[in-house]
């Protein structure tokens, strides 16, 4: 995966998320960017984008309670759940819209 490829990614999840929540912040945390719907309160987050070598991730804090019938949510934790992209079309493919509408609900 390219550098142009995981931006990309990365823009294509962001726009969803500011589509969905205007009022979702992006903060730097934990070597990507967490998603803070509450104003004022970076503690609380739902989940963040984080870019690898191979793959960008989009985790979620609670995705182990998601609706998730086709078992696209990667991840084995008591809560959270992720969707790895290694190109910008997978963020469509692989459902990141309705995940992110239920991590931001």
């Amino acid at each position: 995966m390219t550098g142009a490829d995981a931006d990309a990614i990365v823009a294509a999840i962001k726009e969803i998320v500011e589509r969905l929540d205007p009022d979702t912040r992006f903060v730097a945390k934990y070597g990507g960017e967490v998603l803070c719907p509450e104003p004022g309160n970076d503690t609380r987050f739902v989940g963040g984008i984080f870019a690898y070598a191979d793959h960008v991730s989009l985790e979620f804090s609670q995705g182990a309670g998601f609706d998730d019938p086709e078992g696209a949510l990667e991840g084995k934790g008591k809560a959270r759940r992720h969707l790895k992209f290694t190109s910008p079309d997978a963020v469509a493919d692989k459902g990141a819209e309705g995940f992110l509408k239920q991590a931001l609900a």
